[in-house]
């Protein structure tokens, strides 16, 4: 799948974040602020998803493109438990009702980058969706 993606220690272990969007939509440019808020790199550009685990192709563990500057090795996870997938554009609503991926059937958000507060939404969303916070209205309100 073309994605990328990031995890972070939960309690129960890693917990990851699915980026999905068009080439262009700033994947790679969101996993690298996720890393800078402490969560490590698990795949950039491609990603297998088996069982709902999700790891990197061999030919591209442990590597990040920085538009503008190249192609990284990085410390990474070999694979995580997916708990989130993020669309990365424009919400449509200011209050969105709850979506499942449907293929992955876990559950979606969409974020949109060019925002400041996009790694501090997709922190809450994850928290959320592994039952950590709850919600009063939104993508994960009763």
């Amino acid at each position: 799948m073309h994605a990328s993606c990031a995890a972070r220690p939960g309690p129960d272990g890693y917990d990851a974040i699915l980026l999905l969007g068009p080439p262009g939509a700033g994947k790679s440019d969101f996993l690298l602020r996720l890393i800078h808020e402490g969560f490590s790199l698990v795949a950039d550009d491609q990603v297998i998803i088996w069982n709902g685990i999700v790891s990197a192709p061999a030919a591209l563990a442990g590597l990040l493109e920085v538009r503008g500057l190249g192609i990284f090795r990085l410390p990474h996870l070999a694979s995580a438990p997916l708990r989130l997938v993020v669309n990365l554009g424009v919400p449509a609503a200011r209050l969105p009702e709850p979506q499942t991926h449907a293929q992955l059937d876990l559950p979606c958000v969409t974020i949109d980058p060019a925002q400041a507060s996009a790694v501090a939404c997709a922190v809450l969303a994850l928290e959320a969706a592994c039952g950590r916070l709850t919600q009063v209205a939104g993508s994960f309100a009763p």
